[in-house]
């Protein structure tokens, strides 16, 4: 089963994100490349993503399409990257999860990714 871990913490809360070049840095990235190797071959894709202020909301209302700059929601809490796993169960993707480092600092949001399914076919 895949599953996809989307990481959440506060990202101006200092040590949340730290700079690069810096102890703080090199010691977090320490901790991503540890949990990587423990997970192996299940970590299927994983990627940090820039910072809250670049991202752009997209929705289209009666036709129309609008786009904000920033997230969807105010939130404490910023989406700050990703892991796609693939684990037996969902116990082991929990499991897996709590291992990322910044389970210790915000939120780790474990969603199962929905077995492929057929579009109709309107041939």
């Amino acid at each position: 089963m895949k599953f996809v871990c989307l990481i959440y913490s506060d990202e101006t809360t200092p040590g949340n994100r730290p700079m690069p070049g810096t102890d703080e840095f090199t010691s977090m990235m320490a901790e991503y490349r540890a949990f990587g190797e423990e997970a192996g071959d299940r970590v299927l894709a994983g990627e940090p993503l820039e910072v809250v202020a670049t991202a752009t909301s997209v929705r289209v209302r009666d036709g129309e399409t609008f786009a904000t700059d920033g997230p969807f929601a105010e939130t404490k809490e910023q989406l700050g990257g990703f892991y796609m796993l693939d684990c037996a169960t969902r116990a082991e993707a929990l499991e897996l999860a709590a291992k990322i480092p910044h389970a210790r600092l915000g939120t780790i949001e474990v969603r199962a990714v929905p077995e492929r399914y057929s579009a109709p076919d309107n041939s």
